[in-house]
């Protein structure tokens, strides 16, 4: 039996849903719960629980997870980073157990805190069992509540949102590829997140994409395969980008109160914040340089004074000491008299600048010679690097600009081998809207057609 079905679509600048079907009906999230997995990792990280380049040991347990997996044995220690990139990119099961464990010291202890972070966010209809997302009796969340989680994953750690955009990525014991490249390659704009399937969820998908300044998220639940589930969330996509304003106020999600990891005994823990705060302890000033003729030894007085004739007794003391020095030096008797320590005598004793001379000479410089005009600019025309690339096909004509881009999509998802890298283009005209992939060789094109009339969809070339 096809799992139920279930779509969310929001506008994530502002949070607004634009399209919603059984959105709050409880149903089997499967993958789409690593990214509570990764967020919480973000999170702990944040927090200065753990690091990026902390080794995890392996645990027997988390070594025998059914695949997806990364293949990790039990005993085996791995970095932090490794683990990450195998749960987002590949959906490894065994690596985000072991995530889970590394934070919270079991599975059993993780799930709680993915709970309680859930509970935080408002995804009020979520219970999570395990960190994977492998199907477990209540292990449940709705196509709204992941919608919420999707959005919070953007914008709480944009620092780390790249992970889901990266088709390949090395983790550490090999390099895995990404369970959504098919759509991250056919959709323009989009950029994550996260895939999800079992037999109890069917095929399920979190992505979003972004066009200049706007940003959509869909949510799918149930497909049937991952071809129509790419198709299907690539419609509610465009849909969203019509429906929604070019302009919008960008009201960011509220990040969830961080709470760390609970003891046993009910009481919480609060992880210990880790900050490295470099601060000036002393600024040094820069030493005076030295008289050319008279060298100064370096003096340091420091004086506590309570009223002001000790204040007036110790500037008099400083100044006689500092005209011994420069006498000494000179081989001369000292001769200081101190009259006043005010302001206005100390303006007295310092030296005046030498007076200017009465008559100046000022040489005038003409010009002997214009400046030099500037060079014509060179024009370069760039050579083509089309690589005779000006064939095309046409799969049909169609009644609305609408119908020829859906039919450019799900031709493009299902026959990837071929069309990889041509254009989608409508072309209208006055009998209708022609779906067209251009920019290819006449091989390609020739050989795309030929496998698309095999699957007995109209399709012709088109000459340059």
């Amino acid at each position: 039996m096809a799992a139920p079905y279930a779509a969310h679509v929001i506008d994530a600048r502002s949070g607004k849903v634009l399209h919603s079907r059984n959105a709050d009906t409880r149903l089997h999230p499967a993958s789409l719960t690593k990214m509570m997995t990764l967020y919480i990792a973000f999170e702990a990280i944040r927090n200065g629980e753990i690091t990026l380049d902390t080794k995890v040991r392996i645990s027997k347990h988390a070594a025998s997870e059914p695949p997806s997996k990364l293949g990790l044995r039990s005993g085996q220690r791995i970095a932090l980073r490794y683990l990450i990139r195998a749960a987002a990119v590949k959906s490894a099961n065994d690596a985000a157990t072991a995530i889970g464990e590394a934070i919270s010291g079991s599975e059993a202890a993780f799930s709680r805190r993915m709970n309680r972070t859930a509970k935080a966010m408002g995804m009020s209809r979520t219970t999570f069992k395990n960190a994977h997302g492998l199907t477990e009796s209540g292990h449940l969340s709705t196509a709204r509540d992941m919608t919420t989680l999707g959005r919070h994953m953007i914008y709480d750690y944009p620092q780390y949102y790249n992970l889901f955009s990266r088709q390949t990525a090395d983790a550490g014991v090999k390099r895995v590829s990404h369970t959504n490249r098919r759509l991250l390659q056919s959709y323009k704009g989009a950029d994550g997140i996260k895939t999800g399937y079992t037999r109890a969820a069917g095929f399920n998908l979190v992505a979003s994409a972004q066009r200049r300044n706007e940003r959509i998220i869909a949510t799918v639940f149930g497909g049937k395969s991952t071809a129509s589930r790419n198709a299907r969330v690539a419609e509610l996509l465009d849909m969203g980008f019509r429906r929604a304003p070019s302009r919008a106020a960008l009201r960011k999600p509220a990040r969830p109160a961080y709470a760390g990891n609970v003891a046993s005994g009910g009481g919480a823990t609060v992880a210990k914040t880790v900050r490295v705060i470099a601060s000036v302890q002393k600024s040094l000033r820069p030493r005076p340089r030295p008289s050319p003729s008279v060298e100064v030894a370096e003096t340091v007085v420091t004086a506590a004074v309570a009223d002001g004739d000790k204040m007036q007794a110790s500037v008099e003391a400083a100044i006689a000491a500092a005209a011994q020095s420069v006498a000494a030096a000179a081989d001369e008797t000292p001769k200081v008299e101190v009259a006043d320590a005010s302001p206005s005598s100390a303006r007295a004793l310092a030296p005046r600048p030498e007076a200017r001379p009465a008559e100046l000479t000022v040489a005038l410089v003409k010009p002997t010679a214009a400046p030099p005009k500037p060079a014509e600019p060179e024009i370069v025309t760039r050579l083509s690097t089309s690589g005779g690339q000006y064939w095309g096909i046409n799969v049909g004509r169609y009644g609305s600009r609408y119908q020829a881009e859906k039919v450019l999509l799900r031709t493009a998802l299902a026959e990837m081998a071929t069309l990889d890298g041509s254009l989608r283009k409508v072309n209208q005209t006055s009998a209708g809207f022609d779906a067209n992939f251009v920019g290819m060789t006449r091989d390609t094109a020739d050989l795309a057609c030929r496998r698309l009339k095999a699957r007995n969809v109209t399709c012709f070339m088109i000459g340059p």
